[in-house]
């Protein structure tokens, strides 16, 4: 398995985009929480203080941690049909096999021909 790591300078940074869960609370207070990250929270009186806050709570973190990108490459898996393939290619009935096949698909459209009318 080959493993890539990116990471970007300070001047050249991608912005990130994050999924914010927003729970109403029984005080009437707001809570903002980002998901992937459940201690990253945000309480506010409205939506928009909430979010602010774990916008903030956010910034405090990353000050001393980073994000990095994995890219992980897809182990090589075989195709299972590659195994079969050409299995038939010798055998003396394989043509009179598929002369039967595309006359059994003939009559199929024939008779799909008939309803159709």
């Amino acid at each position: 398995m080959k493993l890539a790591v990116k990471t970007y300078t300070k001047n050249i940074v991608p912005k990130l985009n994050y999924d914010v869960l927003i729970e109403n609370q029984a005080d009437g207070t707001v809570k903002a929480t980002l998901l992937g990250l459940p201690d990253c929270q945000g309480l506010g009186n409205t939506e928009t203080e909430a979010i602010e806050k774990v916008s903030q709570s956010l910034q405090t973190r990353l000050e001393t941690a980073k994000i990095v990108t994995l890219e992980i490459e897809a182990p090589k898996v075989e195709n299972p049909w590659l195994k079969i393939a050409g299995k038939y290619k010798d055998d003396p009935q394989f043509d009179e096999m598929l002369e039967y096949i595309e006359e059994y698909r003939r009559e199929l459209d024939a008779d799909n021909e008939e309803r159709e009318v």
